[in-house]
């Protein structure tokens, strides 16, 4: 199996798309607007410009600082694991998509943490008074990416044969 590599690295291109793309918007829009600054787009969408510090919505963003380090192990971890994954499950174009969206979107906003201390978000969707906290490309790869592997466990049972098994 020689050629593997070769089949799941177009995965691993997938995901660098996604943190160019992520790194990209991020620097666009942090050039573009100062700390808080709303600009609305549409009725319902607004580019903000926000730091968190902290996980998802804002969780642990009070915290003294230790956060930055513990997100930042958290995700060098998953992400090592989800090469892993990536690399058993290559074959599965869904599975592979999926996984590869969460690598992408993990890998972008630990580069803002790493480099930054906080994650780059400017997305704002508001309706009736009611704002969802702010997200990014990063962000929004990672949902993506989860939401297709909780669809492909429902659509598979959850059951899979590894590429390392598979007929060739």
């Amino acid at each position: 199996m020689r050629d593997a590599p070769v089949r799941w690295a177009r995965w691993l291109a997938l995901s660098l798309v996604v943190v160019v793309l992520d790194l990209a918007t991020k620097a666009w829009i942090s050039s573009a607007l100062r700390y808080g600054e709303v600009h609305p787009v549409l009725p319902f969408f607004n580019l903000v410009l926000v730091h968190n510090t902290g996980a998802a919505f804002s969780f642990l963003a009070g915290a003294s600082g230790w956060q930055r380090w513990f997100f930042t192990a958290i995700t060098i971890a998953i992400s090592a694991f989800i090469v892993v994954m990536l690399r058993r499950h290559h074959a599965d174009r869904l599975m592979a998509v999926a996984l590869a969206l969460v690598l992408g979107g993990a890998l972008g906003n630990l580069h803002d943490r790493v480099t930054l201390g906080h994650v780059v978000d400017f997305v704002q969707v508001h309706a009736g008074g009611w704002y969802f906290p702010a997200f990014n490309v990063a962000d929004s790869a990672i949902t993506v990416g989860v939401a297709l592997l909780i669809w492909d466990s429902l659509v598979s049972g959850g059951a899979r044969v590894p590429a390392s098994q598979e007929k060739t």
